[in-house]
């Protein structure tokens, strides 16, 4: 998928830095096999390294850059996040669920191999971002490794991406009809709370006061909405080359979205009010979150 170019050169350098890398280390925990189960490995590695923006790890090792956390660490909590995120989107694309063809670009899983192999894939996925987090090459304090399993745990489950889904779910029933604060709790759920993962996680593995993380998670969900918002803004507008998948699925498929519940152009206002919002939570870093500010604008401006 082409690399939307909105973001000022230093931006886009920053993300293509971290893709690289966090793309690097996804490659060493996902090698190539060729044992029995060599499908499920294949599989994988083709609903991981397919490309995306890896927003996500880029919150991570921005947010650790904040509290001198050495790359090596980061890259692996950025690692095992996408892995989570990569499985979930397996798992949407399931005809079970959005029944989508294209992911970034590429046949998604299940097309690409068939839909049992897709599962695995996801389940497979989900595990090890758990068995990364846990291993003392992440973190050699026990107690720092247990509140990222912790964390992540509670970011991606019912209380989170998972509850989100299912109210995603919910939302599709004609007879059950979301308004926009009905519709923000989900999203909070099911994109907020990774991204507030993402972000948490850098503060976690440096040790920071509770001030500033807490600062960090509110900026990263109040960027997740912003994101989803735009998300659902780009379903109706943006051509399917430019964002690698189906487009106006949602609308098709009856989703309650920002767009369908408070109209276009509100929707476009509301984003950017949010956008506002978080980059005030990052004054408490006097000038050097200056790249996760840029991200926030970003986010108003991406086609894909």
């Amino acid at each position: 998928m082409p690399s939307p170019r909105s973001a000022s050169p230093k931006l886009q350098a920053a993300m293509d830095e971290i893709a690289d890398a966090v793309n690097l280390t996804i490659e060493r925990l996902l090698p190539e096999t060729d044992l029995a189960e060599a499908t499920l490995y294949n599989a994988m590695r083709h609903g991981t390294l397919g490309g995306g923006k890896r927003l996500r790890p880029f919150l991570v090792m921005q947010s650790a850059n904040l509290f001198n956390v050495p790359s090596a660490r980061s890259r692996r909590v950025a690692a095992a996040l996408e892995f989570v995120h990569c499985y979930s989107l397996i798992h949407d694309d399931l005809p079970a669920m959005d029944d989508a063809a294209l992911r970034r670009g590429q046949p998604t899983v299940h097309k690409q191999y068939d839909e049992a192999t897709a599962i695995l894939a996801g389940d497979a996925l989900l595990t090890l971002a758990f068995e990364v987090l846990a291993e003392p090459e992440t973190h050699d304090d026990p107690r720092v490794r247990c509140a990222l399993v912790s964390a992540l745990a509670k970011a991606a489950g019912g209380h989170g991406m998972v509850g989100g889904q299912m109210l995603d779910l919910v939302a599709e029933q004609d007879d059950v009809e979301f308004d926009v604060g009905e519709v923000s709790r989900l999203q909070r759920m099911k994109t907020g709370k990774l991204m507030a993962f993402a972000c948490e996680a850098g503060a976690i593995l440096g040790g920071a006061g509770e001030h500033k993380k807490k600062a960090l998670i509110n900026y990263a969900h109040d960027l997740g909405l912003a994101f989803q918002v735009t998300d659902d803004i780009l379903d109706v507008e943006a051509d399917p080359q430019d964002t690698g998948k189906d487009t106006k699925k949602d609308a098709d498929a009856g989703k309650a979205t920002f767009v369908s519940t408070m109209g276009k152009e509100a929707a476009k206002s509301r984003a950017e009010m949010i956008v506002a919002q978080a980059c005030r939570h990052l004054k408490v870093f006097e000038g050097r979150a200056d790249l996760l500010d840029e991200l926030a604008h970003y986010v108003l401006k991406r086609r894909a």
